[in-house]
């Protein structure tokens, strides 16, 4: 397969592309690596980090920001949009079914055993019906491109997807830095996302709800490596960013301590873990969760968003099934296609996998943030063998997926145009309505030849930008 280069194609420009080749042949290399030295800067100022643990020394680094946007026509989008808003309400309807009937497992369509057995699974949750239906409020599809038309869906994130802040402050930096370019229109606006996740968490309020909700974010910590984006979701909703000490329940109702007094909490946009949610119900060592918030939960005193439990639907086996759940569910077919799949719990794909380890890449069903992945083409002999024990030893940890020539976009790179692998990380929102902002984050593999994008292991991320008209 052919490398697809998002900008050029049989040497030409691309339509979506004409007005940044425009705008990079008029600044010029030197002004464009100046001006990507001060987006460095202003990130730093802002205090736009992340956090790396297990490594010595100050864990605390900014990603890597390139300044060339990457670029996705009004068609293509219309056709991503709705794909994404079909996955996600196939997600939660497959999520609600677990809960209560299991008609798709009764089925045979899905394995009980990887929704049983599933660590995600929660049994608190059987039976149990949150506002609307709704499960997982922010999903985070992971999409990546092989041609010109051709976008596959890589997984899912169902529970607490990250990065949006990224999304939101790149566009910021951009229109700071050059304004001139959003002045025709051309590019679809984000920020809109902070107001609609507001309003998305305002819908599902519980029924305990009797005035306008009260919506806060509980975040782990300062220490958390996502807290950043926290306090920036938390001010840009408009809501207060707690910890547990902040908050206790009491009659079946969550409470706010203030200098003003106790104030009710109606919805909580939760970054914690399921485990760590609830000392009572869960970890009974975790100082992070609030005692009794799964009483108040299941009582209907309060919203937690997304539901504990939640993240059954994103697991990388369930993965391979959700083209099942559109179908049982919506009674469509899948507008965007789930990558090839492998799954090692099945003897015959498990048979194919080490036959082809050196092509494939092969993940943890439960891992993220691209640890404890082998890349088979870009890995030594004895990475490949020592991989090879870890399968053997349990199969239904695994599954594993062709190398794809992921689609490749220009990157700034030591002085110079280049181009890298991308993927594309949008995010729906599903209240009452699901609302998905036009973008999303552009992650970037800045090291050559790599197709790991994630920014614990050296990934950036770019501008997106959603065409409002054909170019």
């Amino acid at each position: 397969m052919l490398l697809f280069d998002e900008m050029r194609s049989d040497g030409a420009t691309r339509a979506p592309y004409a007005g940044v080749e425009g705008w990079l042949d008029d600044i010029g290399l030197s002004l464009l690596d100046l001006r990507s030295k001060e987006a460095e800067a202003l990130f730093r100022r802002i205090g736009i980090t992340f956090a790396v643990y297990g490594e010595g020394g100050d864990p605390e680094r900014l990603i890597p920001f390139d300044l060339i946007p990457r670029v996705i026509a009004a068609a293509e989008w219309e056709r991503l949009s709705a794909g994404i808003k079909q996955r996600a309400r196939a997600l939660n309807a497959f999520l609600y079914d677990v809960y209560h009937r299991r008609e798709i497992l009764r089925a045979g369509r899905i394995p009980s055993r990887l929704v049983t057995q599933n660590d995600a699974f929660l049994p608190e949750m059987i039976g149990f019906e949150p506002p609307g239906r709704v499960y997982s409020h922010i999903v985070g599809v992971d999409l990546v491109r092989t041609g010109p038309d051709d976008f596959f869906v890589l997984e899912d994130n169902c529970r607490t997807p990250s990065g949006v802040s990224y999304m939101l402050e790149n566009r910021e930096i951009m229109m700071r830095m050059f304004p001139d370019l959003f002045e025709d229109g051309l590019v679809r606006p984000v920020d809109g996302y902070a107001a609609d996740l507001r309003r998305t968490l305002e819908e599902v309020a519980p029924p305990a709800c009797k005035q306008d909700p009260q919506v806060v974010v509980l975040t782990p910590g300062p220490f958390n490596s996502a807290y950043y984006e926290h306090s920036f979701l938390a001010d840009s909703m408009g809501a207060d960013l707690v910890e547990a000490r902040d908050l206790y329940v009491q009659e079946g109702r969550v409470w706010r301590r203030t200098t003003r007094g106790p104030e009710v909490v109606d919805v909580i946009y939760r970054r914690i873990d399921d485990d760590f949610l609830d000392p009572l119900a869960f970890r009974p060592d975790s100082a992070l969760g609030v005692p009794g918030l799964m009483h108040a939960y299941l009582s209907g005193g309060v919203t937690i968003a997304s539901a504990p439990g939640a993240g059954v639907a994103d697991d990388k086996a369930i993965y391979t099934y959700v083209p099942e759940m559109i179908d049982f569910y919506l009674g469509e077919a899948p507008i965007l296609p789930n990558v090839q799949t492998f799954k090692c719990s099945e003897p015959d794909d498990l048979s194919y996998v080490l036959d082809n380890l050196r092509d494939l890449v092969v993940k943890e069903v439960a891992g993220s943030g691209g640890y404890g992945m082998l890349v088979g083409p870009r890995s030594t002999e004895a990475e490949v063998e020592a991989y090879r024990a870890r399968i053997e030893a349990d199969p239904e940890d695994f599954i594993a997926q062709p190398t794809l020539d992921l689609s490749a976009a220009p990157t700034l790179a030591s002085g110079k145009i280049v181009s890298r692998h991308v993927d594309l990380r949008p995010y729906c929102l599903v209240g009452k309505q699901i609302r998905l902002t036009p973008g999303g984050l552009t992650r970037v593999a800045l090291r050559e030849g790599s197709l790991v994008v994630n920014s614990s292991q050296g990934g950036g991320v770019k501008d997106t930008w959603v065409l409002s008209k054909e170019s």
